[in-house]
């Protein structure tokens, strides 16, 4: 049979199945969901986790939203039961996605999702919200044989909260109500007497605590039995350490019948504070010894499901890539089509208005070639030319040279000059700067491109000079050139902040990064000769794996 609900105590896993049920959800013709029950019968995990996340990937593309939801269920289910608790909520909440609130047939699982949920939040001791989620499974639980378990939970959840007022008040309505079989009655008993005795250490719950243990001796509950001894070897501590440490044993063997690592360890734990020196010895030994082997084997448990997890979204991302990209280029076959036929129609109509406008254009390109032919021979005659007279004659008359303040006004020279093809600034004088560098960042943004900014603020600007923000404008501009032309970076975020009297720049992008042995373009170097106008550094750095970090920073001026 597959097993289909697992539901479990605040310490202990317990799981029913029913065949009924899962032929109902069941598709045969899914070999990857048929393997992972399979895989998960024979109690390899890792198996069947990797086969039920490669039915979930196979159900999405059926649109099969129950099964896609059942299969993530055992997988947090999995997560769970080998200590990955964090990883369990997550796919726990994602199989919520999937499972329809609202259909009956749905119950069962809604409420063995949120129960997993509350076994999770109870593993990582937040009992509040432990609880929160284990009454919503109640919610989906009415007339199931699973109710008074997870009212147990919820009892121990509040015990375990020292609320013990509430903890027994759930206990003592699962004893009224006469649940409908021994095993409930028993968990339920034993649950009542040990609250009552954490309450109240003077309280006698030794007949009722070894009534309930020999109930499940007798219906052979072996899970139950390692709940019993644990309990009995708890109140036997300070009253009769003998049969404290007699019960403590039959835990210890019972936890290993029934091959729960976490009961092992605490079983061990109570053996080496119980038994004789020389035996408690040899039981701390088994202790660090199977503490080590237990972590060792969830952490990899863990790092193996982050794998699988990341790989199936992986190829399943490059699925849907390659799926748009064949979709585009359908798309644009079809649009070049239709853009030729379009053409062919206007060529018969424009021919003669070509002919017409032709002359007119090239009349109209030869008095623009000349105009600025006269603008560039102005600004070379006003701005280059006369500081280059300058320079000379203060090469010639002065008795010594000083090299330093030339190469000053050699490398202004070379600003003009540099200048003079183009514009002296490209912003406007009536707009809001970072209006302006809004929407020179966004318009690097496209389909396979995200552009994020973040503190681009008018106030930010207020104290900055005009040629300040010339500069940076043009630096933000170089570098979103360069990203574009050679990062292949598909999100890029760019944030701006004031620390002290400095404005910071921080660029991060997702792409290739620049290579070790890259030598600079014109851009960057530019770019750097941009910052020292403005007093400013910037860094670069690549981070593996990630991408590309630009820091700049400038004062305020």
């Amino acid at each position: 049979m597959k097993p289909l609900i697992f539901l479990y105590c605040s310490l202990l896993f317990l799981f029913s199945c029913s065949k009924n049920k899962i032929e109902k959800i069941q598709k045969e013709d899914n070999p990857s969901l048929s393997k992972a029950f399979q895989y998960y019968d024979e109690k390899k995990v890792d198996s069947a986790f990797f086969y039920f996340n490669k039915a979930k990937g196979e159900l999405i593309q059926e649109n099969d939203s129950l099964n896609i939801g059942v299969s993530l269920l055992y997988m947090a289910i999995i997560s769970t039961d080998q200590g990955d608790h964090f990883g369990a909520q997550e796919i726990a909440l994602d199989a919520l996605k999937y499972l329809d609130k609202n259909k009956k047939e749905n119950f069962p699982y809604l409420q063995s999702c949120f129960n997993t949920l509350g076994v999770a939040y109870t593993k990582l001791n937040d009992y509040a919200k432990a609880i929160n989620f284990y009454t919503i499974s109640l919610n989906y639980a009415k007339g199931s044989s699973y109710y008074s378990t997870i009212e147990n939970n919820i009892g121990n959840a509040y015990s375990e909260l020292k609320d013990y007022k509430k903890s027994l008040a759930i206990y003592s309505r699962i004893l009224n109500e006469k649940p409908k079989s021994e095993e409930d009655y028993a968990r339920a008993l034993t649950n009542m007497e040990i609250t009552k005795w954490y309450q109240n250490p003077s309280y006698k719950a030794s007949n009722e605590l070894l009534k309930a243990m020999l109930i499940r001796k007798r219906i052979k509950d072996n899970w139950g039995l390692n709940s019993s001894y644990k309990h009995l070897a708890d109140y036997y501590s300070k009253y009769k350490p003998d049969s404290a440490l007699l019960y403590a044993n039959k835990r210890y063997q019972m936890a290993q019948l029934i091959n729960n690592p976490d009961d092992k360890l605490e079983g061990l734990e109570k053996l080496i504070r119980l038994a004789p020196t020389v035996n408690s010895k040899i039981y701390f030994e088994r202790y660090q010894e199977l503490n080590d082997s237990i972590l060792a084997a969830r952490n990899a448990a863990k790092n193996q499901f982050a794998v699988i997890r990341y790989e199936a979204e992986k190829h399943k991302n490059d699925f849907l890539k390659a799926e748009a990209e064949n979709t585009k280029k359908q798309n644009k076959i079809v649009l070049q089509y239709l853009a030729l036929v379009i053409l062919l129609l206007l060529i018969g109509f424009g021919y003669f208005w070509y002919r017409r406008r032709k002359k007119i254009l090239q009349q109209e390109k030869e008095i623009e070639v000349k105009n600025t032919a006269l603008t560039f021979s102005k600004k070379v005659h006003d701005r280059v030319a006369n500081k280059v007279y300058h320079v000379m004659t203060e090469v010639e008359y002065s008795p010594a040279i000083n090299k330093e303040s030339i190469l000053q006004k050699l490398d202004v020279l070379y600003n003009i000059s540099r200048d003079i093809s183009h514009e002296t600034t490209d912003l406007e004088e009536d707009k809001a700067f970072n209006r302006q560098l809004l929407e020179l960042l966004i318009s690097y943004r496209s389909e396979d491109r995200e552009i994020n900014i973040i503190g681009n603020h008018d106030e930010l600007w207020s104290n900055i000079s005009e040629e300040v923000k010339d500069e940076v404008f043009n630096i933000l501009r170089e570098l979103m050139t360069n990203m574009k032309k050679h990062s292949q970076a598909t999100e890029v975020t760019i944030q701006f902040q004031q620390s002290a009297q400095h404005i910071q720049i921080t660029y991060i992008d997702n792409g290739i990064g620049i290579q070790e042995n890259a030598k600079k373009g014109s851009g960057l170097k530019n770019t750097e000769i941009r910052m020292n106008n403005i007093s400013g550094t910037i860094t670069f750095e690549t981070i593996q794996n990630e991408g590309l970090e630009i820091s700049i920073s400038f004062p305020i001026q």
